[in-house]
């Protein structure tokens, strides 16, 4: 129970230091009527409140996941911050390919399905990215389109 609380209070403590740094976005002159703070606001309160559920109202006898699970967890945090080192120089396909597929096969050690889950992935949402949302995305690295 006392694990519960204190994760609660964590979760609730940093929602707040969430909150609070989100209130100083500031807005540039062609923002939409919420406003660039709203979304993040939001984020923050919901987390803030679940923080504060979890520290009233613990689990009686927590399970804690074994140390695999925390493994694999690391592994899945270090793939991530490559991830976002390797968009710009890399381009969008490639280093969500690549990453997609290792998730994959964390999920589901299966090598086939996830390189298919990975290319899938990496094309869906190049796609539906650039095309339906319109963002500027670069596909492929500089060096290899000129």
């Amino acid at each position: 129970m006392a694990s519960d609380r204190v994760f609660g209070v964590v979760v609730t403590m940093v929602a707040l230091a969430y909150i609070a740094s989100a209130t100083q976005i500031q807005a540039s002159f062609l923002a939409d009527p919420v406003g660039p703070k709203a979304f993040p606001i939001l984020i923050g309160a919901v987390a803030a409140i679940s923080g504060i559920i979890v520290a009233l109202r613990p689990d009686e006898d927590p399970k804690w996941p074994e140390l695999r699970t925390f493994g694999a967890l690391i592994i899945a945090i270090v793939v991530l911050v490559g991830y976002a080192y390797a968009l710009k120089p890399m381009g969008f396909l490639i280093p969500t390919a690549i990453t997609a597929t290792i998730l994959s096969w964390q999920i589901n050690p299966r090598t086939g399905p996830a390189i298919v889950a990975g290319l899938g992935l990496s094309l869906g949402l190049f796609f539906v990215f650039k095309y339906a949302l319109g963002l500027g995305l670069v596909a492929l690295p500089a060096v290899l389109h000129g």
